[in-house]
């Protein structure tokens, strides 16, 4: 009997999932007659998608999704940026950039990109210790970290934290942004808030004769717009239209209120950090 002798099969293609070493090490000396495949993990769903096939009616949603997160983001951004010890631009300009950035690298169809308040705390500690240089290379690090535990898969051990833990951290991150909003909510004439809890609450008592009437009851307005339409139409967007009132009421009625206008006159280039002195060198070399 003769026996066929069959060529032998191609050696089968290399996957990895989440060992970025052993892909560089590939990349810079790939063996011989094999092909290297990439896992889908690192492709943002933005690239799927298209491959997919995106039709008009898919953009359509989207846009009227990125219009619905934009009217909240947009003002959301402002006043956190304000209750972070940045202005108000730089609210504006990071929603915007960020946004975009995790849109479109992200890998997930659903995922929403915008501003939170549970970095309210920690950008303000960074800026009033390190200034803005110290907080955007504390922002490049954490990205940094921050794609080391996703290549890792350090996100499966969140199941393990306890949810009272989760409720107690928002419920004191809330505390902590409403403390922080007194003194504008009440126009008062601080030079420089303390970033202790009580030593700024000690502060407020002693400023309390400056409060502004006009300023409170503008708050306030903006306050009850907020929560009425939360209430009777939580579907129409609360910031925006609170926002939209009370600047066509300072506008009409001229109160001297200070507005982003009085702050902000144009978009600003913000520089590199500086690697000499109190700058990169210094915030780096702990590391």
């Amino acid at each position: 009997s003769s026996s066929l002798l069959l060529p032998p099969p191609p050696p089968p293609p290399l996957s990895f999932s989440y060992r970025p070493h052993i892909i560089i090490l590939l990349l810079l000396s790939p063996p011989s007659g094999s092909r290297i495949v990439i896992n889908d993990s690192f492709t943002p769903k933005f690239v799927t998608v298209l491959r997919e096939g995106y039709s008009w009616a898919a953009l359509r949603r989207d846009l009227s999704a990125g219009l619905t997160v934009a009217v909240v983001a947009l003002p959301l951004s402002m006043a956190l940026a304000i209750a972070s010890g940045a202005t108000p631009e730089k609210g504006l300009v990071t929603a915007v950039i960020a946004g975009f950035l995790i849109s479109f690298l992200g890998g997930s169809r659903t995922q929403i990109g915008g501003p939170t308040g549970a970095f309210v705390v920690v950008v303000f500690n960074v800026i009033a210790e390190q200034g803005y240089d110290g907080l955007l290379l504390a922002t490049f690090m954490a990205g940094f970290i921050l794609v080391g535990a996703g290549m890792l898969r350090f996100g499966q051990y969140v199941k393990f934290i306890p949810h009272p833990v989760v409720t107690g951290f928002t419920a004191g991150i809330a505390v902590i942004i409403a403390t922080s909003q007194i003194a504008d909510f009440l126009g008062l004439s601080i030079s420089s808030a303390s970033t202790g809890f009580l030593s700024r609450w000690e502060e407020y008592l002693l400023a309390a004769h400056t409060a502004d009437v006009k300023a409170l009851a503008l708050g306030c307005s903006a306050l009850a717009t907020i929560l009425a339409l939360r209430r009777y139409a939580p579907a129409a967007p609360g910031f925006l239209i609170a926002l939209v009132l009370s600047a066509v009421i300072v506008a009409f009625f001229h109160l001297p209120v200070e507005t982003i206008g009085t702050s902000v006159r144009r978009c600003p280039i913000w520089p590199c950090p500086t690697s000499h002195g109190s700058g990169a060198s210094t915030y780096c070399l702990p590391l």
